[in-house]
């Protein structure tokens, strides 16, 4: 079975990579570039040329020769990898008539836990949200921003000891709407110092958070570790990571309890087993992070299907008067489409992902920009920039 095609292919807010063989199977697979999707699109091309006409089955040939025959890698490349290597797991498994799990050794589980997106622009909203999806089934809610989900539009100043306070009565509040029925897990975006990020944390523990993700920029595993070492939570981080190096050095330090692999970004399948590997060794569990389209997510659970120490998986259901949709994006153009239910998905048994691009969909929802796509940061202010 030869690789006849490799398509990239940017259908609304996503880019997809499409890889057809000589024998007429499809494979689809998924970038995680989300603000640099164009330069990911032609890191596709750029290894398309080489896979075609190439074994569609030597997965792990392949992943390597795109990983290593160039000196330079970063986000674009690997998303483009990715995607590749995801649509090839999506071949292999229809070749053979199998969900792709089978082929990573068997299913470990048949369904996965799921946590919810809660969003709020203020900490009314948040509470309410957070009250609304307990009643809609989900045992765990996510993406929750102690600082809110304010516009990236608006400057920004608090004090320490208001922003403090406020972060926390928010997630009291959350905690006394939800009960202990239901799972938190905190998302700060990066937006914390070190010294802040154990004051906020070490502070929230009477409400048993889950996780506690992204306190800090990702770019300094040594200051995870510190944060890691003098707060009472685990923390959860990793969705920037684009390699398994990146995750090893951060569980050689301890920073680490929950790793958010991001499978369009980290190396695909084959980058996701290996970083599961990794974590196993270190009694460290893996979150997969998707907030990306379905076909991620799928990719996501045929590998939470086959791995012991998976935990629970994002589930980026949207909240409509912040973001403008209700569903997961994406389904209305992909056939297959995992759903929860009573806060799990069963996952698919069907042939590869089990999920597939539906009639001229490329037709019908042409490529659009998500905000993340331009260039644009909040701001303080002072006039510096935030993270966000």
């Amino acid at each position: 079975m030869k690789i006849a095609k490799v398509e990239p292919l940017l259908i609304d807010i996503f880019l997809f990579v499409r890889i057809t063989t000589d024998n007429g199977l499809v494979g689809l697979g998924e970038s995680g570039t989300w603000g640099h999707l164009e330069a990911s699109a032609a890191a596709v091309a750029k290894f398309g040329e080489y896979l075609v006409g190439k074994d569609a089955g030597a997965i792990e040939h392949h992943w390597n020769v795109m990983h290593r025959s160039n000196h330079f890698t970063g986000a674009a490349i690997n998303g483009a990898l990715s995607a590749i290597d995801i649509a090839l797991w999506d071949l292999k498994g229809k070749a053979l008539g199998v969900p792709v799990y089978e082929l990573l050794g068997g299913r470990y589980r048949h369904k996965a836990r799921v946590y919810a997106w809660v969003k709020g622009r203020n900490t009314d909203e948040l509470v309410e949200e957070s009250a609304k999806r307990k009643a809609e089934g989900y045992t765990a809610i996510g993406h929750l921003n102690p600082f809110l989900d304010e516009s990236e539009t608006s400057t920004y100043f608090q004090t320490h000891a208001a922003r403090m306070d406020a972060a926390i009565d928010r997630i009291r509040r959350v905690r006394e709407a939800v009960g202990p029925e239901v799972d938190i897990c905190l998302e700060l975006h990066r937006r914390l110092t070190v010294p802040e990020a154990v004051t906020l944390g070490r502070a929230l523990e009477p409400y048993h958070p889950y996780f506690y993700e992204d306190p800090l920029k990702p770019a300094s595993p040594d200051a995870m570790a510190w944060v890691a070492d003098h707060i009472p939570l685990p923390v959860a981080t990793g969705e920037r990571f684009i390699n398994l190096q990146q995750f090893q050095t951060l569980l050689a330090r301890r920073g680490v309890e929950f790793l958010r692999t991001s499978l369009a970004i980290c190396g695909g399948i084959t980058g996701g087993r290996k970083i599961a590997a990794l974590a196993e060794a270190s009694d460290a569990q893996i979150i997969p992070h998707n907030p990306v389209s379905p076909v991620g997510l799928a990719a996501c659970l045929q590998l939470a299907a086959a791995i012991p120490n998976f935990a629970i998986q994002e589930y980026p259901i949207g909240t409509p008067h912040i973001d403008g949709r209700k569903g997961l994006v994406g389904e209305d153009f992909l056939i297959g489409t995992p759903k929860a239910e009573n806060g799990f998905i069963t996952i698919s048994d069907a042939p590869g992902l089990g999920i597939a691009l539906a009639p001229e969909a490329e037709k019908r929802f042409p490529p659009r920009r998500r905000s993340i796509q331009h260039i644009h940061a909040r701001l303080h202010a002072d006039g510096s920039v935030l993270d966000h």
